[in-house]
């Protein structure tokens, strides 16, 4: 049996065990996030029905411009967008779902950012 011990597929672990236990309800939908390299995105997701609420990401022309800017003042940018989103659609609770990604960095910068923006989790 070969194993493969990359941080990819320790991630795809930790997510999958992770969502296991979080799911996105009317009451109060999942905050997703994804990381790539260069963007980061973020959304609000009811599972029951398996609908985007709301989200955003550096890509939104919404977000402002971003380039240059280093990257966790992004995430926190992002955050407040998609808070500011949230609310307009009336969600104010959310369960986090950090997609095994660790709590640190810009994963921190954009929850915190949604904290800002007025979203509860």
């Amino acid at each position: 049996m070969v194993r493969q011990f990359n941080s990819e597929a320790q991630r795809k672990k930790r997510r999958k065990r992770v969502r296991g236990k979080i799911s996105g309800t009317p009451a109060r939908p999942r905050l997703n996030v994804y990381r790539s390299l260069n963007h980061i995105y973020a959304q609000v997701v009811d599972d029951t029905v398996g609908k985007t609420l709301a989200s955003a990401s550096t890509l939104d022309k919404e977000a402002g411009p971003l380039d240059g800017k280093p990257k966790k003042e992004q995430a926190r940018a992002i955050g407040k967008l998609v808070a500011k989103r949230a609310v307009a659609a009336g969600i104010t609770k959310v369960v986090f779902d950090r997609a095994g990604y660790l709590y640190h960095g810009r994963v921190m910068e954009l929850a915190e950012g949604a904290r800002e923006g007025g979203l509860e989790f």
